[in-house]
């Protein structure tokens, strides 16, 4: 039960966040540093197979932190599933809350928080997992996201700096959707 409480959120928060990334663009600046909200949702490719079953990787994602503070917090969702699997797995989903991070003077972010990852099981799915994720404003071919699952998961497929005890998916280039900074 908790898991499908879980997806559901999960597809609620993108899908939100999608909306919220979308009316932002009615008044958000060029992406310039300065703003005070991050915000965006869509889907996003990392340029390669992964997983090596003929399909091109990605996530879809949902993100809305305030910056104005000193320290950036927020909401952080990144799901992969449809209609094939992802690295073996039914569905990985990443959702969590950002509790702090930074933005550069190119407006540019790295987030970090801690939230839940489900990897498409009862058992396979685990509470109060660190994360990190760098973006980097821009819609379809310019906006970036990487996300780090921290302290777990090193060295599985996908995996590309095994050996330092995370889990670092490569970088992410949007593909539809838009990360704003306003």
């Amino acid at each position: 039960m908790e898991r499908e409480r879980f997806m559901y959120a999960t597809l609620v928060a993108a899908l939100g966040m999608l909306v919220l990334g979308t009316a932002s663009c009615a008044g958000a600046q060029d992406g310039t540093p300065g703003g005070k909200v991050l915000a965006g949702g869509g889907h996003a490719e990392f340029g390669a197979d992964l997983d090596a079953d003929g399909n091109p990787d990605g996530s879809y994602f949902g993100l809305a932190v305030d910056l104005s503070g000193e320290e950036p917090q927020g909401h952080f969702v990144c799901a992969m599933w449809g209609n094939t699997k992802f690295m073996g797995l039914p569905v990985m989903g990443v959702e969590g809350t950002v509790e702090g991070g930074s933005v550069a003077a190119d407006g540019t972010a790295t987030l970090r928080g801690t939230g839940t990852v489900d990897l498409g099981s009862p058992d396979k799915f685990y509470k109060d997992v660190p994360f990190e994720v760098r973006v980097k404003p821009g819609g379809p071919g310019e906006g970036t996201l990487q996300l780090t699952v921290i302290g777990t998961f090193d060295g599985v497929p996908g995996d590309s700096q095994p050996g330092n005890g995370n889990y670092d998916l490569p970088v992410e280039t949007i593909a539809a959707g838009q990360i704003v900074l306003e």
